[in-house]
């Protein structure tokens, strides 16, 4: 699908829907852009419901038809999920491949997939989808079939075998997935042994989760090895990262980065990754990164708290940091209660950001005095490797 370089983007604005309508189409476009595919054309309609025969009416095919033609564009990406009748229907009239939004997310995942686990995630969820759109694909509905179920198909019989090879392969992805799924358990529980709190971004793809990562490693670890893929477009960031955060006064914090959400996440992917995401359930902190210069920064908000409770994330602390302020008018840094806002990418507002952190998950630490005699050298050595030492002083015994 990569090597389709024009496409036209449709889609269906329904009257009784709340009016998100623009700014999706506007995500799609982002979308496909980052499936290095150039947007050529874009066709909408505005109806009471969506055509269940081939999702837009008549008179628009013939209007996409005429841009099909006058752009050479070799695809179609259109703005909802399509029931495989009306993939085909718009197949045969256009003469192009048609796809939908969720085949799109699913084949950016497929490209930026790189670590096993988000390779097999990316392909059950796939191969979910690719499933119930067996029946209705051309090479099944082409192929023979006598009368009376004596004389049943060739073609009927390749789908059922087809369907079998498919459910099949989920099973057996499924199983990888579980042992890797049990590894990353056994990891988590190491961590909890350890008694190292937990902190996890979680946010709007693109929001600068691996930004305000990068920004914390540069800060506390010399290592620059550590820094995660960053990048300006959706869906950077597939892989769950985990970084340990040493701060100067000895306390140390682990920071985990997720995966982007997405209006209209395929449910199959949710499905798919909802090990990964996990991770989040189990972190003491969670910070809801927030593109605070998109104009609707609050519905996506909402998206990302739908998607955090979907996947049974409650009752874990939340700090709200509103990144990209530095192109907004409003003055940063600046702190209201667990709010901030902040510019990841200019590293202003970051330490005040680990100031809020700390607050959080270091807040049972206590101040004590001790005497401790001569002789017990290594419990020194055990407190200046361990914790923050305030002053020490010698006494004569």
């Amino acid at each position: 699908m990569t090597k389709k370089n024009k496409a036209v983007v449709i889609g269906v604005h329904l009257k009784n829907k709340e009016d998100k309508f623009e700014y999706l189409m506007e995500e799609l476009k982002g979308l496909v852009i980052a499936c290095n595919i150039k947007v050529v054309g874009e066709i909408t309609q505005n109806l009471n419901h969506i055509n269940n025969f081939h999702y837009i009416g008549s008179g628009k095919i013939e209007e996409l038809a005429g841009l099909l033609d006058y752009t050479a564009a070799e695809l179609v990406i259109a703005n909802d999920e399509l029931s495989p009748s009306q993939i085909r229907v718009l197949e045969d009239k256009l003469g192009v491949k048609v796809i939908d939004r969720t085949m799109l997310i699913l084949d950016i995942f497929a490209q930026r997939a790189k670590t096993r686990e988000a390779k097999l995630q990316v392909e059950v969820a796939r191969l979910q989808y690719l499933l119930p759109r067996l029946v209705g694909q051309k090479d099944y509905d082409q192929q023979g079939g006598g009368e009376g179920l004596i004389n049943r198909g060739s073609g009927e019989t390749k789908l059922e075998l087809d369907r079998r090879k498919i459910e099949d392969k989920i099973a057996s992805l499924k199983k990888e997935l579980e042992i890797l799924a049990s590894q990353r358990e056994i990891q988590r529980n190491r961590r909890k042994k350890s008694g190292i709190p937990v902190v996890s971004l979680v946010g709007y793809t693109n929001a600068g989760k691996s930004t305000i990562m990068n920004r914390m490693v540069e800060m506390f670890n010399t290592s620059l090895d550590k820094k995660v893929f960053e990048k300006d477009m959706l869906f950077a960031t597939l892989e769950t990262s985990v970084r340990k955060i040493k701060l100067p006064d000895n306390k140390s914090f682990l920071l985990t980065d997720t995966v982007g959400f997405i209006n209209k996440l395929p449910h199959h992917l949710v499905k798919a990754f909802r090990s990964t995401l996990e991770e989040v359930a189990e972190a003491d902190l969670i910070i809801h990164v927030i593109d605070y210069s998109d104009p609707q920064y609050e519905e996506l908000v909402e998206v990302t708290n739908k998607t955090l409770n979907d996947i049974g994330v409650n009752n874990i602390p939340v700090i709200y940091v509103l990144n990209k302020a530095d192109l907004t008018d409003t003055e940063f840094p600046k702190v209201i209660n667990d709010r901030i806002y902040l510019s990841a990418k200019e590293k202003v507002g970051m330490k005040e950001l680990i100031q809020i952190i700390s607050k959080h998950i270091f807040k049972d630490y206590l101040k004590c005095e001790m005497l401790i005699p001569y002789e017990e050298g290594q419990v020194i050595s055990y407190f200046h490797e361990n914790s923050s030492v305030l002053a020490t002083s010698y006494e004569e015994d």
